[in-house]
């Protein structure tokens, strides 16, 4: 297993920048920052790219430049031209359905419902890439989930959050290295 591309959904526009929805958009922001590479703009693959070099190998960072229900075309347009298979792939999305600040690690599965990831395996025709899902917690109604992703989480939840993904890029190098167990239970620990 090797990851050639992680990708972080968010929505684009300064009226979303820090809502919940973003979450995959902050941690590669501050990956960018870590692996000291800079995104930029790139029409062809419709969102903001990186080339970084892991031992030796490039990993392609993106942040698609459409909206979250269209993050399918900026996948499958860099995926597409670099040749990138979905077991390739790792998205990092926020995730209702797990409290605010737990993360989860798996590959495959269903979409839970979000748009982003609805689309990215339509794009791709398989569920077959790799997920991490940054805990958002759940507004309790359906009804409001919308409202809820749309919207700045608390101070003390956005804490919780930039933890949980402070975590997650401390378990990265477990995951590029293929020790994917080890991954699992560092992440999936309290």
């Amino acid at each position: 297993m090797s990851i050639k591309l992680i990708v972080g959904l968010g929505n684009i526009g300064t009226e979303y920048e820090y809502t919940r929805h973003n979450a995959g958009f902050w941690l590669i922001d501050e990956l960018a920052k870590q692996w000291n590479v800079s995104l930029r703009e790139e029409k062809k693959f419709f969102g903001d790219v990186a080339r970084a070099r892991y031992h030796g190998e490039d990993i392609w960072l993106l942040k698609p430049n459409t909206y979250m229900n269209l993050s399918g075309k900026a996948v499958g347009a860099l995926a597409q031209f670099y040749k990138i298979q979905s077991n390739e792939i790792l998205v990092v999305h926020d995730e209702l359905d797990i409290g605010c600040g737990k993360i989860r690690f798996k590959l495959g599965g269903g979409n839970g419902g979000h748009n982003g990831l609805k689309d990215i395996q339509a794009k791709l025709g398989t569920p077959d890439f790799y997920r991490l899902r940054l805990g958002i917690g759940h507004p309790g109604d359906r009804n409001l989930v919308v409202s809820y992703v749309l919207n700045k989480p608390s101070a003390a939840e956005r804490d919780l959050i930039n933890q949980s993904i402070d975590k997650s890029l401390n378990a990265l190098p477990n995951i590029l290295d293929g020790k994917l167990d080890d991954a699992v239970r560092f992440l999936h620990s309290a």
